[in-house]
């Protein structure tokens, strides 16, 4: 038999505003890897006039697919094929990524897109990929739905400007994109970890310090900016 979803109890305490705040903290600390990926997929847009526009309709997208993940957690959470399915997915992107090889700039060779709705397809899912593992630490947290949901909304807000911010270190930062990915890929194999072994706690204390040591490495080097004389 299955579980029913998480319930939906308004129930405002003192406890409240310390469990959002953690929520909404935790929400900032994982994107920054989901935030490079979506900064990268954009960049993939041919036309950049679409790119802010890519990033706005993606994640509306990936808001609702989102939310809809929140509700339906209890049954997620209960069918490990759910995470195997995000764990490949971000893997496959992280393969994608390191075996595209260059351009003649040296720079990553993303894949190209056209139309808009080429991207945000892309975005929204790549975004309910890294919501399992970021939606099963919030419930971990609190089984208040309302207050999932609330911390998940000014999360994905943070998350659109983050990913704005990362555009512009990627012109700026030599192994940035790099380290994205590989923290991507980190996502990836815990996902996987999670889905063999369920009873196995990885620390989020460990995640946050992987990735907080992949990221200084990919901040720890600008690109030599060309002067046009």
């Amino acid at each position: 038999m299955i579980d029913p979803p998480i319930e939906l109890p308004v129930d405002i305490g003192m406890s409240t505003p310390i469990l959002l705040l953690v929520l909404v903290a935790l929400e900032a600390v994982l994107s920054a890897d989901n935030a490079i990926a979506l900064a990268s997929i954009s960049q993939g847009l041919v036309d950049e006039k679409l790119r802010p526009k890519a990033l706005n309709l993606g994640l509306l997208f990936a808001y609702i697919l989102r939310m809809t993940l929140i509700v339906a957690a209890t049954w997620v959470v209960r069918y490990w094929q759910f995470q195997v399915l995000g764990a490949a997915y971000l893997l496959w992107l992280v393969f994608q990524y390191f075996t595209a090889g260059k351009n003649e700039d040296g720079e990553p060779q993303r894949p190209q897109y056209t139309s808009l709705w080429q991207v945000i397809p892309i975005i929204a899912v790549t975004d309910l990929a890294f919501s399992l593992d970021s939606v099963a630490t919030a419930i971990a947290v609190s089984t208040d739905t309302w207050l999932v949901i609330s911390g998940a909304t000014i999360g994905i807000i943070l998350l659109r400007f983050m990913a704005e911010l990362f555009i512009r270190w990627l012109a700026e930062y030599t192994h940035l994109e790099d380290a994205g990915y590989v923290a991507v890929g980190l996502v990836g194999v815990k996902l996987l970890v999670r889905a063999i072994y369920p009873d196995l706690e990885i620390p989020e204390l460990l995640t946050i310090v992987l990735v907080a040591i992949i990221f200084t490495w990919g901040f720890s080097q600008r690109k030599e900016l060309v002067s046009k004389e």
